[in-house]
């Protein structure tokens, strides 16, 4: 593991194959970490990527620098943290590649800073909230597979994360992957990461920020002004879904079809859950193999 000052962070990340290979970013979500990408790292170094995989604000040895910065645990932020973490390591240009927390970075950057990313696969598709319609009613089927956020909202929701944050997130993780048998030893390995000092207050102001009942981070304003015109995803893209996913209904394959403007493909991989690497890491791999080949 590496460390490095970036933005208001320290962030610590794994950086694996050749230093001069195609660059490739691979970014967790919530309630995971890098562990996630263990088995998608081997086949990518194998083709000559540099593969730098690094734990998001809040979560493992991840630090911020300041005890004044926010909290903030807003999309906007996540992807300036990605864009702050490509200067410091002089990356001018990555396939970006991440799901759930990690996946809405990368599409942002894509989305907002096109010249930084040689292609894109995320999890999910089009994965920017959009928060002025957050207030707008899903289908029951929809809202009873995000209890978890509307529990976050409450003093109650926080004070569970806080207390029983090990069986809170092992929970979400039988919920979202029905058909993935991992162990224990597979999941206390990540839920270390969730030990940071920040995981709490970075993840009750992720799920409140989205909804408007809390104010974001002033820092990134402009870039969430930018987000709520819903900006389109110009390079090239590969889309995942997991077929069995919890959380995130796959759906119809066109349904996010015309956020993307340049070359997209979409594949559905069945029975796989939310955890899209972990769950299916060759497939995972093969997309962002698929992308690098130009890069």
């Amino acid at each position: 593991m590496k460390r490095i000052e970036a933005g208001v962070l320290d962030v610590a990340f794994d950086d694996q194959g050749p230093a001069q290979g195609s660059a490739v970013i691979l970014l967790h979500g919530f309630p995971y970490d890098v562990r996630a990408y263990d088995e998608v790292i081997p086949p990518l170094v194998t083709g000559g990527c540099r593969v730098i995989t690094p734990y998001l604000r809040g979560y493992g040895p991840t630090r911020f620098l300041f005890a004044h910065t926010p909290r903030s645990g807003q999309q906007a932020v996540l992807a300036h943290d990605l864009l702050a973490l490509m200067d410091a390591l002089a990356i001018p240009k990555a396939v970006l590649a991440g799901y759930d927390w990690g996946g809405r970075a990368a599409c942002i950057v894509a989305a907002l800073w096109p010249e930084r990313a040689h292609g894109l696969v995320t999890g999910g598709g089009y994965n920017v909230h959009n928060v002025p319609a957050s207030n707008e009613p899903m289908a029951p089927a929809d809202e009873h597979r995000l209890w978890y956020q509307y529990y976050f909202h409450s003093a109650r929701g926080r004070a569970g994360l806080e207390r029983n944050r090990h069986a809170f997130c092992k929970q979400l993780w039988q919920l979202w992957s029905p058909n993935w048998n991992f162990d224990d030893a597979t999941y206390d390995r990540t839920a270390a990461s969730f030990e940071n000092p920040d995981f709490v207050a970075v993840v009750i102001h992720s799920y409140r920020v989205r909804f408007g009942l809390v104010p974001g981070d002033p820092a990134v304003e402009p870039t969430e002004q930018r987000l709520s015109g819903r900006p389109p995803i110009r390079v090239p893209t590969i889309a995942l879904d997991g077929g069995s996913d919890g959380v995130t209904r796959a759906g119809d394959p066109g349904r996010q079809r015309h956020h993307f403007t340049g070359p997209f493909e979409r594949r559905l991989i069945p029975r796989v859950g939310h955890n899209l690497p972990q769950e299916a890491p060759a497939e995972f791999a093969a997309a962002i193999l698929a992308l690098t080949s130009g890069s």
